[in-house]
């Protein structure tokens, strides 16, 4: 068995900031290397994304629980998706879902910080988005 060496980060994913993104659309945004942003999304069941989702780098999903809808395809999950650089997507649900994703940056104005009490910030992809915080146990 091998051991881990350097530095490795843990946390619980339920204790991320909730950022509200539009009605039943929440993502929580994961630490990551450089470059690279990562995060959870979490859709309520009926919801749709509030904005057409541009990639101009691409962007990679895996549908942890629940169903993503684009167009007429269904992703159960378990589905890993490759959005290509310069794709573009609106996903729905209708039993709600939960996604991992990753996003190649490739431009430095996409970084922001989240700043733990719950202000509200432009974002240079979409449109303003409220900071909310899940109650530890």
């Amino acid at each position: 068995m091998t051991a881990i060496a350097g530095k490795v980060e843990t946390l619980r994913t339920d204790r991320v900031p909730r950022i509200v993104v539009g009605d039943g659309c929440i993502r929580r945004d994961l630490p990551s290397v450089a470059g690279v942003r990562a995060w959870i999304v979490e859709m309520a069941p009926g919801s749709q994304w509030p904005h057409v989702d541009e990639h101009p780098h691409g962007e990679d999903v895996y549908v942890i629980e629940g169903e993503m809808i684009e167009g007429d395809s269904r992703f159960p999950a378990g589905t890993y998706l490759h959005f290509a650089p310069g794709s573009s997507h609106r996903p729905r649900t209708e039993t709600g879902v939960r996604l991992i994703g990753w996003n190649p940056l490739g431009d430095a104005r996409q970084h922001f910080l989240v700043d733990g009490n719950g202000q509200t910030e432009e974002f240079p992809d979409g449109p303003q988005q409220t900071v909310e915080y899940d109650e530890p146990e």
